[in-house]
This record gives structure tokens, C-alpha cells and sequence, in this order.
């Protein structure tokens, strides 16, 4: 699941443009619909050309709502820049700009809107030009402009497969079976209770589980689960997520506040961190300056503390400690903005290095600014890891590679992935050519194979599982990936994989109520006449193909040709007679086999062509001889 957030000055047709897109307009507040413009976070969600469904969170552009919208573009997957042709580049422009490239947001288009108000193309291309210009130096440099007009619909189509193209090749949001959902908005339902809203990152939901909401401890279990107004049983990362929490009270909760499950994250006053400074900050950033922190959809003011000089001015870069006025939820890696409380301006941002520090720093102590130096890389584990989850399932060889570390330090931290089983490593032996995969998205792999399996069983119970084939369409593995996957499913004695066919423990094919009348009826034609059976199509008109192909399953019916089907019981008989006959005359013709069942050419020729292609006999001119 992805989400897509929209950046640009107020006015510029962000809302209209949502509204054009999904038939949904995001402004719901009585004051946003008076005033004309967002206020608070509005979302929709459409559906893409290849089917995927992508959510889009609208942002508010207005110079006084700055901080809503940064509570907004933390957990998106891509941005639309919009810019209104009639008035090009724009402060808040330029300001969502600067946000975007703070925030590393992987990907992005410019949506050039209300070109129906432009007097001509070549009014157009000259706000083209300015918006290269204002581009150029940052992560939208390359990014496609649209034209489009929300109203009169042109370049709508066009957008929405621009948007295809740029999320086709970004990976999925990692599972990593720590659900974190910053929340963006707290309401009840009548009937239902607290329900909270927000990106979900790092792990997936499911109806039943117990919950924790920080950083105030409060404890509940999730009730319901929507995504997109659809009732969902799980939730996936990426997904913008619906959950009705029973058992604590809405008046308590607040935006930015996380869910999560119990003691998997812990709350923080104190933060580490990399910081860079805007190019065009008023003036410097001071040690002690007071600041507001924004990470995740969570906003607190903080004391900042500068490590290893006294200041840091317009793009420069530096290390600081920011002591927080209340406790937040972060990680290690997490994107966050500062801006300056009074006037308000972005000052700029960077990346959490230390999201529990063990205490307040020496400002100018160089052993502190080599330790963050180094954590800022990260623990060769860490970095080991980190490659693996970008991999996904590749050989030991290729994570070491991306990696890059050094060959002692990356069999240490290989070995320690291991030992931890942070790493899975598909087969007994560890060695370079060998799969590997993450743990955390090993797990999301298994269960999503385990449910294909026994999904299939719901649908087939009388096939014997589904075939591997298929299974692997499904999955979408190359097949040495995937066949080392199922291998180890195997192995583990998770899955079986019989003639071609994966099927979960325990699996049985069983015949009841009308299912088990129609196998005796059949039965009961093949006994009745043992070598001049009933033709494939009869027993699929008596029985039905199901059943039928359940049966050449389990064994009890052997088919010798597409016409041809015996009894197993018979089928060996018939085997062994015609062994025992070229044993005593040296041969056997086709006039003597259906002399010897008192049966038709049509059945014996089935029959001896069928012990020819399973080696059992060899044609001799006219006549048949033993293989071996």
C-alpha cells in the first residue's frame, strides 16, 4: 500500500485537484469549506491503471498551517509539487520544497494546475522554466511536470499513469513486525468508540491485538481496522489505517501520539541527531536556542544543544542534542524538521542518530562526536542488515557487497545476524552463494505463502495442494528464489511438496455426503466391467472432474491415455498378466491382450502404448517385449 502526499503554496488547486483524482474533496472542517482552503490534514485515496490502490494525504499550504502539514508528509511514499500556472513559484512553494528535500521523500511529479486560466503554451513554458530553476538543486530536479487542469479534466489520465510509473519500481514498506501508527487524527464513533487514524509503518495490525498508546502507556485492543473505508482483518505498512481501539478514552489521546504493540517502543525527552541547516535561514542557529521538533505526525518544542561548535548557520551542517519539552516516539533513522517558534520559519532537519541517548552530551567532547559519527553509519550488523532489507532474498555474497564493509567486520556481523535470527539463511550451510533473507520479511513471506496454500485448500478440497507452478506465479518469485523458499518451507516441516503439488500438514482429500455418493456410483461401473471401463468424459458426467481428478490423486484410478482410466486394483493385474504372458512366449501381440481381457482394440492399444512410454515394454514390429 502507498501513500501519496501534496506539497505547494495555498490556493494552488491541491484540494481540487484531490477531489478531480478521487471524487473525494479531503476538506471536511465547516471553516475549510467557508475559508476555501485546508486547514488540518484531509486524505482520499484511487486506484491506478494496474489496479493498485494508492491513498493521498492533502496538505495545508496557508503560511499559518505550516505545522499541520509537516504532521502530514512524514510516512508518504512519493509527492506531488503542485503549482497553479497562473502564479508560478510561490513562498510556501519553495518552503513545502525545502520540506520534501529534508524529509528524503523518495520520489515525486510536479503538477502544474489550473492551466485552463493561462492565456497561451508559451505563458506555460516560461513557468516551467522558473519551476526548473527553483528545482534544480533538489531531490525533484528530475521529476516529470504535468500539466493539468482539475476542472476541464485535461492531463488527468496522463497524471494518474505518471503516478504508476513512478511507484512500479519503489519497493513495498518493509514488514518488520513493529507496528508503529503516528496518529494524524483522534474522533469517536457513535456505536464504536475511539477511532484514530495515520500512516502505518513497520509492521502490520490484525483485529484482536493489544495495543499500547505513547507516550502515555494507555492500553487497549484494537477493535475494528479500515483502510480506505473498507473493513480490513490486517493491516499492512504504508497503508493509511483506520483503527477502533476499545478500552481507552478519546480526550486522552492526541495527535502525534503513536500505537503500538506493547513494550515494543519506548518514549523519549532527549534526542541525538544530524541536523543541516536551510540556505536561507534570517540568522544562525544558537546553542539554547528555543526550537519546535517534528518527527513523525508529533510536534514539541525543544532546547537546542549544539555539539562541537557554537553555532550553525544558513547550510551548514552540524550535530545536535535536542532536549524535549514532551516525550516523543522515534527510531534511529527517522526524518524530523525544526522550525523557529517566533517569527515561524523552517530552519531545516536531518536524521534521528540516537533516539535514547544515555545522558546529556559534553558539547565539545571529540570521543562524543566520534561516537555519533560512527552510530550515524551504524553497527556493522546494523549496516548488514540494512542491505539485506533493501535485497530482500539474495545470495550472503550480494549482501556483503552492498554492504560494503570489510570482510572481517562483515563475517562478524554475519555471524551475529545469524545467531540472533535477524538473518534466515535458506539452507544448512552458510556460504556466499547462499540465499539469505531478513527475518522480519521472512516472517511477511511465510504467512503470505501459508495463506495461498490453505486458501487453495478452501477452494480445491479435493486436489492435493496447489500446484508449485502456480504458487510461484503467485508470489512473484524467480524460480531459484523460489525454489529455495519452498525448500526450506519443506525442511521445516511447514509444507509438503508432492509430484508438484505444495500442500500444508495434514491435508487429506475426503469424500462425504453427495461427494462420497457419487464416488460409489462410479465404483460401482468399474466393477461391473473392470477392462472395458467408462470413458474419461462418462466418469467426469457421473462423477464430475473434481472428483474424478481426486481419485487419480489418491491412486485408487489410473488414466493410460486421455480416454482410457482403470481401476488401480485392475490396472495391476492387468500389468502383471501381460508380464507373465511375454515372460512365457518371449512376446505379446495387441489381438492377445484383448483376447486376454475379453475387451476392445481401444483398450488394450491404450493400455500397451501406455506401458511403452513407462518403460515397462518395447515395440517389437507387431508384437511387444519386455524393456528390461
Amino acid at each position: 500500500m502507498r501513500v501519496i502526499g501534496t506539497a505547494g503554496h495555498v490556493d494552488h488547486g491541491k484540494s481540487t485537484l484531490i477531489e478531480a483524482l478521487t471524487g473525494t474533496h479531503p476538506d471536511r472542517l465547516k471553516e475549510e469549506k467557508a475559508r476555501e482552503m485546508t486547514i488540518e490534514l484531509g486524505f482520499g485515496w484511487l486506484i491506478l491503471p494496474n489496479g493498485e490502490e494508492v491513498g493521498i494525504v492533502d496538505v495545508p499550504g496557508h503560511r499559518d498551517f505550516i505545522e499541520n502539514m509537516l504532521s502530514g508528509v512524514g510516512g508518504i511514499d512519493a509527492a506531488l509539487l503542485v503549482i497553479a500556472a497562473d502564479e508560478g513559484i510561490m513562498p510556501q512553494t519553495k518552503e513545502h520544497l525545502a520540506i520534501l528535500d529534508l524529509l528524503q521523500i523518495p520520489a515525486g511529479l510536479i503538477v502544474l494546475t489550473k492551466t485552463d486560466l493561462a492565456s497561451d503554451l508559451s505563458w506555460l513554458d516560461l513557468v516551467e522554466t522558473d519551476i526548473r530553476a527553483a528545482v534544480s538543486k533538489t531531490a525533484l530536479k528530475d521529476a516529470p511536470i504535468l500539466r493539468v487542469s482539475a476542472r476541464t479534466g485535461t492531463g488527468l489520465k496522463e497524471l494518474t499513469h505518471a503516478l504508476e510509473t513512478l511507484l512500479q519500481d519503489k519497493p513495498a514498506r518493509p514488514d518488520l513486525n513493529r507496528p508503529r501508527l503516528p496518529i494524524d487524527r483522534v474522533f469517536t464513533i457513535s456505536g464504536f468508540g475511539t477511532v484514530v487514524t495515520g500512516t502505518l509503518r513497520d509492521g502490520h495490525f490484525t483485529i484482536g491485538d493489544e495495543v499500547e498508546i505513547l507516550p502515555s502507556g494507555m492500553q487497549g485492543r484494537i477493535r475494528g481496522l479500515q483502510t480506505h473505508k473498507k473493513k480490513e482483518e490486517s493491516t499492512v505498512p504504508g497503508s493509511r489505517t483506520a483503527v477502533n481501539i476499545s478500552g481507552v478514552d478519546m480526550e486522552k489521546i492526541r495527535r502525534g501520539d503513536v500505537v503500538v504493540h506493547p513494550r515494543q517502543y519506548q518514549a523519549t525527552r532527549r534526542i541525538d541527531a544530524r541536523f543541516k541547516a536551510l540556505d536561507d535561514i534570517h540568522k544562525p542557529l544558537i546553542h539554547g536556542d528555543e526550537v519546535k521538533f517534528f518527527v513523525g505526525a508529533s510536534e514539541s518544542v525543544a532546547t537546542l544543544r549544539i555539539l562541537g561548535t557554537e553555532e550553525i548557520n544558513a547550510g551548514e551542517e552540524g550535530w545536535v542534542q535536542l532536549e524535549l519539552r514532551d516525550p516523543i516516539v522515534a527510531l534511529r533513522g527517522d526524518r524530523y524538521i525544526l522550525r523557529r517558534p517566533s517569527p515561524g520559519e523552517t530552519l531545516g532537519g536531518g536524521s534521528v542518530i540516537d533516539h535514547l541517548p544515555k545522558g546529556r552530551h559534553k558539547r565539545f567532547d571529540v570521543g562524543v562526536i566520534k561516537s555519533l559519527e560512527s552510530l550515524a553509519q551504524g553497527s556493522p550488523a546494523d549496516i548488514l542488515l540494512e542491505a539485506a532489507l533493501a535485497l530482500q532474498i539474495a545470495p550472503i555474497k550480494e549482501m556483503i557487497s552492498k554492504s560494503r564493509l570489510e570482510a572481517k567486520a562483515a563475517a562478524s556481523a554475519l555471524e551475529e545476524l545469524l545467531k540472533n535470527e535477524q538473518l534466515i539463511a535458506l539452507e544448512d550451510s552458510v556460504k556466499p552463494e547462499v540465499l539469505a533473507v531478513a527475518s522480519t520479511q521472512w516472517s511477511g513471506l511465510q504467512t503470505n505463502i501459508q495463506a495461498l496454500v490453505e486458501g487453495y485448500h478452501r477452494q480445491y478440497p479435493l486436489r492435493r495442494g496447489i500446484p508449485r507452478e502456480e504458487l510461484k506465479s503467485k508470489l512473484k518469485l524467480v524460480p531459484k528464489v523460489f525454489n529455495a523458499v519452498l525448500s526450506y518451507l519443506v525442511a521445516q516441516q511447514l509444507l509438503f511438496d508432492e509430484r508438484g503439488a505444495v500442500a500444508k500438514p495434514g491435508h487429506e482429500i475426503t469424500f462425504d455426503g453427495q461427494n462420497q455418493a457419487r464416488v460409489e456410483a462410479l465404483r460401482r461401473k468399474f466393477e461391473s466391467n473392470p477392462y472395458s471401463t467408462p470413458s474419461v468424459k462418462e466418469c467426469q458426467a457421473e462423477a464430475g472432474e473434481e472428483i474424478l481428478n481426486a481419485l487419480i490423486e489418491l491412486g485408487e484410478l489410473i488414466l493410460v491415455s486421455q480416454e482410457v482410466i482403470f481401476r488401480k486394483t485392475d490396472y495391476d493385474a492387468m500389468v502383471a498378466r501381460i508380464e507373465a504372458t511375454i515372460k512365457a512366449q518371449g512376446q505379446v501381440t495387441l489381438a492377445e491382450v484383448r483376447d486376454l481381457f475379453n475387451t476392445t482394440r481401444k483398450y488394450g492399444q491404450a493400455l500397451l502404448e501406455h506401458l511403452d512410454a513407462i518403460g515397462v515394454t518395447i515395440r517389437d514390429g507387431d508384437a511387444r517385449k519386455l524393456r528390461r
